[in-house]
């Protein structure tokens, strides 16, 4: 029942509530940040990626720099780098951080934001691309021998890369909700990723990512990875006045412009956007504690679902989603460095508690 935290680096103090438009890196904050969440217990750290931001790759190697433990998870847009050049810099990374590297895909949701960067295939192109890419990636990470490759997309011959991920493989990430993500995920990927919906509808993703696999022929089955952006206070009823400050401000920063969402913003084109916003109209609270406000502030603009409480029952809720099979738990909040300190003091320590619990009472269960 052994389940993981991940966080996501920011390279300045730019933020949800205080957003710093066109920010550059601050590398003593990035310096800060980044070993905050290997001291406070994190396993990895979501290097993100968009057509304006940073280069995943460099801020990548940063923190490995500056940390002994965690593992970083590089984004990627597989129009952005050839897959050969991306099979060497992700193994080079591998190499120097003695194996602390996660490669997690981004085949692109948004028609307009791929354009930015000439990218002008369709979505189910992308996925087609994408299951290529990932082909290419293990074939350049365990082949011996020079191979070539035919694709639709991607076409080269007697490739051969001398650089291999510490442990053979680096993992290998993806996420989504449509057909095809669950096809390729299920039947390719070592990590699956979800956004934070109730408990009733994650089943149903999972149940659904466990078929792509078994259909695919495969023994194993991907790790499930879920999102969270957590609001926490000493008690549940301060936490409650805490989120609605959050809201307030999400709403206000919008009106000014300050929102990766504009105003006038038409409903994303991904799937796993739309269902946030479906199930936004169902009510603002889900199970223990999810809380849908801050999808609707925010036109669902990526993970944004909160959880609201105090550390116990945060705690909880995390513990629902891991009884449900999610052993990858991200949680990133508005406010991003001390957000990652109190869930590292306050959260963490009581989710791997209630692990500890559970695995002893299956274990006396079973000796009796």
């Amino acid at each position: 029942m052994a389940a993981e935290f991940i966080s996501v680096s920011f390279p300045n103090a730019s933020n949800d509530l205080n957003p710093i438009p066109d920010a550059p890196v601050d590398p003593q904050f990035l310096e800060r940040y980044a070993r905050a969440l290997d001291d406070y217990g994190f396993n990895y750290t979501l290097i993100p990626y968009s057509s304006s931001s940073f280069d995943p790759f460099t801020i990548g190697a940063t923190v490995l720099a500056h940390t002994k433990n965690i593992k970083i998870i590089v984004a990627l847009r597989p129009n952005t780098v050839y897959p050969t050049v991306a099979a060497k810099s992700l193994a080079t990374l591998d190499q120097l951080s003695g194996g602390r590297v996660v490669v997690h895909f981004i085949a692109g949701g948004s028609d307009e934001e791929q354009a930015r960067e000439g990218d002008f295939l369709n979505k189910e192109e992308r996925y087609e691309r994408q299951e290529e890419y990932i082909r290419i990636l293990r074939l350049a990470w365990t082949s011996k021998e020079p191979f070539d490759f035919d694709g639709k997309y991607y076409q080269f011959k007697q490739f051969r890369s001398a650089v291999r991920p510490t442990n053979g493989v680096i993992p290998i990430s993806l996420g989504g909700s449509s057909d095809a993500a669950y096809r390729i995920g299920g039947s390719l990927c070592d990590i699956f990723g979800l956004w934070g919906e109730p408990l009733k509808e994650t089943k149903e993703q999972i149940d659904r990512i466990y078929a792509e696999a078994a259909k695919a022929g495969r023994t194993d089955r991907p790790r499930i990875w879920v999102t969270f952006r957590p609001i926490v206070a000493e008690t549940d009823d301060l936490a409650w006045e805490k989120a609605h400050r959050v809201l307030d401000q999400l709403n206000a920063n919008r009106q000014k412009g300050l929102s990766r969402s504009p105003l006038n913003a038409a409903t994303p084109a991904n799937i796993g956007s739309q269902r946030l916003l479906d199930i936004a109209k169902r009510g603002d609270v889900h199970d223990r504690a999810l809380w849908y406000p801050t999808v609707t502030a925010t036109n669902a603009s990526g993970a944004t679902t909160a959880l609201v409480g105090s550390p116990r029952t945060i705690a909880d809720s995390i513990l629902d989603y891991i009884d449900l099979g999610c052993d990858l738990i991200s949680i990133r909040g508005y406010d991003n460095y001390n957000d990652a300190v109190d869930y590292g003091r306050y959260i963490l320590p009581l989710v791997r508690d209630g692990i500890r619990e559970r695995e002893d009472a299956k274990r006396k269960a079973a000796a009796a």
